[in-house]
């Protein structure tokens, strides 16, 4: 489980970065659909790692720590 929680909080960093270079990129808009769906991306990795977290301490599949 350790190891999936490293592989999402990666894979939320990497979409966060993606959004910042896009903005770095293209300073006069055009590339906003790019930066919205990177962040998309970032929000629903997210939500993700909090509700299988929350699954897994409901479950106790997860115990006090990771």
């Amino acid at each position: 489980m350790r190891i999936v929680v490293i592989l999402f909080l990666v894979l939320i960093v990497a979409s966060l970065g993606s959004a910042l270079m896009s903005i770095l990129r293209n300073k006069d808009g055009t590339g906003s659909a790019r930066t919205a769906r990177a962040l998309a991306i970032r929000v629903a990795l997210s939500i993700t790692l909090f509700l299988m977290l929350m699954a897994g301490f409901a479950t106790g599949f997860i115990d006090g720590k990771l």
